[in-house]
């Protein structure tokens, strides 16, 4: 009796385990049976490719949305004129004006028969007006909805943002796909929404963005066939844009911030006849802040290397004595390109390449005293350079093609 008693014990477990198993797998399996009922499918979805955000007369917020058509590229046949696909337009601009940015877009959605979805935003466009008043407001927004991407890139425009985006250049399907690519070739500054909002908290909250404007059409192009492309950079106390660089003078920001990537130096070595040019292939940058009895100070050590690309002079680079004569040309080069940037820099009084952030590292209770100086300190500084340049690459043409042997010097 006692051995049926336990026999019925035993069994009862067995049950209750394969109750709790089958249990566990209906609730396993009830994910795979009811589906995904908060999906949206993509043909409800208006695919944002790049935003600008302006500023009105009134004050109001404009923001402006460049929309990714799908159908352009459903159907077959032979492509369309300038920014458009197969079946015509590639993107369309849509607008709105709001109080501030979340009411421009609740306005806009109502003009859009599909859900805006900023995922695939790789561009956001802040209008010069824009820019000179304050982004803060217009940033908090963008970093606190969940879609917009911190990697997407970040830009100033001259004039209003919103023509960037209707341009419709020659080569590339839309506009922003035109300036993303200018960006990931390094033609300026590389700046992201992450970026931007770690500058803005930094100690120094001095920010630089690349600034764009719209090459005009070639003869005989449509009004709206301009390239949009980046001609300088856009200098930044705390939100409020307080001065440009161009071009030239953004050089050697990029040598600071060790970005340069896509482009040549071309140099004349002293009492040579022709240039040569090189393309530089690596720079590493060390910023040494010092406290010298009361004097705040700062050495900038640049290490940089490069490639012969062009040598029009009659120079023999396979020389030691020619190599070093272009190597010292290539040296002075860099430190007045870099000369002129810190010039420009602390006569605006923004710090964009960090002080702020080595001195409050290496001297944190210094830097808190004097913190709310730190405009006047970073304009009066005295920043000492220490620049070493060195050719890695001549070529495999060491001396120059087209030239007769005797022709060349070797030194």
């Amino acid at each position: 009796m006692k051995k049926d008693r336990g026999q019925v014990k035993v069994q009862e477990k067995l049950n209750r385990r394969k109750s709790i198993s089958i249990i566990l797998l209906l609730l396993m399996a009830i994910p795979s049976i009811t589906g995904c009922w908060d999906r949206v499918e993509i043909n409800d979805l208006a695919i944002v490719t790049a935003a600008s955000i302006d500023k009105k007369d009134n004050g109001s917020i404009e923001l402006s949305i460049q929309v990714f058509i799908p159908k352009s590229i459903s159907s077959g046949g032979g492509g369309g004129g300038p920014g458009q696909g197969a079946g015509g337009a590639t993107t369309l601009v849509k607008s709105d004006v709001g109080s501030n940015l979340s009411e421009a877009l609740s306005k806009l959605q109502g003009k859009v028969p599909r859900k805006v979805f900023w995922g695939h935003c790789k561009v956001f466009v802040f209008g010069e007006r824009l820019a000179k008043e304050g982004i803060q407001e217009q940033l908090d927004f963008l970093l606190r909805h969940p879609q917009p991407r911190e990697r997407a890139n970040v830009y100033v425009s001259k004039g209003k943002g919103k023509a960037i985006l209707e341009s419709l250049p020659p080569l590339e399907v839309y506009s922003g796909e035109v300036i993303k690519e200018l960006s990931d070739l390094h033609m300026g500054l590389h700046v992201t929404l992450h970026n931007l909002a770690e500058m803005l908290t930094s100690k120094s909250q001095a920010v630089a963005l690349p600034l764009i404007k719209i090459l005009p059409p070639a003869k005989g192009e449509a009004k709206l066939q301009g390239i949009p492309y980046i001609f300088g950079t856009a200098l930044f106390k705390k939100d409020k844009m307080t001065g440009t660089m161009t071009e030239n003078e953004a050089r050697g920001l990029l040598w600071l911030k060790a970005e340069l990537e896509s482009y040549t130096v071309t140099l004349k070595p002293e009492g040579m006849e022709g240039l040569i040019s090189i393309k530089p292939i690596s720079s590493h940058v060390h910023i040494i802040p010092q406290i010298v009895n009361g004097n705040w100070k700062a050495l900038v050590k640049i290490d940089t290397d490069g490639t012969v690309i062009q040598n029009g002079t009659k120079l023999n680079l396979s020389v030691p004595e020619s190599l070093k004569i272009v190597e010292h040309t290539y040296q002075k080069d860099v430190e007045k390109r870099i000369r002129l940037t810190l010039l420009h820099l602390q006569g605006n009084g923004a710090d964009v390449i960090g002080l702020a952030k080595e001195f409050y590292r290496k001297y944190p209770n210094e830097f808190s005293e004097a913190e709310n100086d730190w405009k006047r300190i970073f304009k009066d500084m005295e920043v000492e350079m220490d620049v070493t340049a060195h050719i890695r690459r001549q070529g495999y043409i060491n001396k120059t093609g087209g030239l007769q042997e005797e022709e060349v010097k070797e030194r």
